[in-house]
């Protein structure tokens, strides 16, 4: 799981880099993370991995459609609100995700996730301006918002199919559908790919690769809290780096709610 917080941190800031390059094409981004995975699958678990099962097994099938979706609405957001502010939201998955494993997993609703609830959504409206008569959250920080649901359902998705299928097919059907959903809109506009992006779209790729990987094999071993705790690595470092590497800056309102976001996102997660 630390091995994925490292991945998704360098994923998320080499997106902002090519987001502030003039002609990006954030289709043919997602596409070439998706066609990546594939490639890792076939090379390390050519042997585990169940292709027919993507097209088989419902359940596959809502973690890839929904996963695609999500990945690319993340993508998007990252270029618009920041790395700092798209991974603060999208990172309320964490809650989530504890509220649906009480629906479908039939966990308990604890006193710590209800207290996480509302400081998550306190943080949130801080750091978007909900409350504000000056500055209101835009259509960018609605799809973050959104975006971090579509994560929940995914990490639930996970949970379950980790009693039938391998680490390599889950993956497998991010990328596979993946690519269905993504890959005729970045085949048209390929042609509008900025000049020495493909360094920053192979780095992209690999490192997403790697995180996905490694954090979907460890949600086999970790329950979805203790998981999802390591996880509050990614937004930390990704506003240090988004701070150091692209200048950019929190208010002090949205610093507080960047804090009640994280604080209402680990609580949920503590054991003893």
């Amino acid at each position: 799981m630390l091995l994925s917080t490292v991945g998704f941190t360098a994923n998320i800031l080499l997106i902002r880099a090519f987001g502030t390059l003039a002609g990006t094409n954030m289709w043919f981004l997602v596409c070439m993370r998706f066609l990546t995975g594939l490639v890792v699958i076939s090379a390390l678990y050519h042997r585990e991995f169940q292709p027919r099962n993507l097209f088989r097994n419902p359940r596959l099938i809502a973690r890839g459609i929904i996963g695609g979706i999500g990945t690319l609405g993340y993508y998007i957001t990252i270029a618009h609100l920041g790395a700092g502010r798209a991974t603060f939201i999208g990172n309320t998955y964490v809650i989530w995700a504890g509220l649906l494993a009480v629906w479908v997993l039939g966990e308990k609703f604890t006193i710590p996730l209800a207290v996480g609830c509302v400081a998550a959504l306190t943080g949130i409206a801080m750091l978007t301006h909900v409350i504000s008569t000056v500055v209101h959250p835009g259509i960018y920080d609605v799809m973050a918002l959104i975006t971090a649901f579509a994560s929940a359902i995914v990490i639930v998705l996970i949970r379950q199919l980790h009693a039938r299928e391998h680490t390599s097919t889950i993956f497998a059907a991010q990328c596979v559908y993946g690519l269905l959903i993504c890959g005729i809109p970045a085949w048209q506009m390929t042609n509008s790919l900025p000049g020495g992006a493909w360094w920053i779209i192979i780095g992209a790729s690999l490192s997403a690769a790697i995180g996905q990987l490694a954090m979907t094999r460890a949600y086999r071993e970790l329950p979805v809290g203790e998981g999802s705790l390591l996880q509050m690595l990614v937004p930390l470092g990704v506003a240090i780096g988004g701070m150091l590497l692209f200048h950019e800056h929190f208010s002090p309102t949205e610093l507080i709610g960047a804090g009640l976001i994280l604080f209402g996102s680990v609580l949920p997660t503590f054991r003893r």
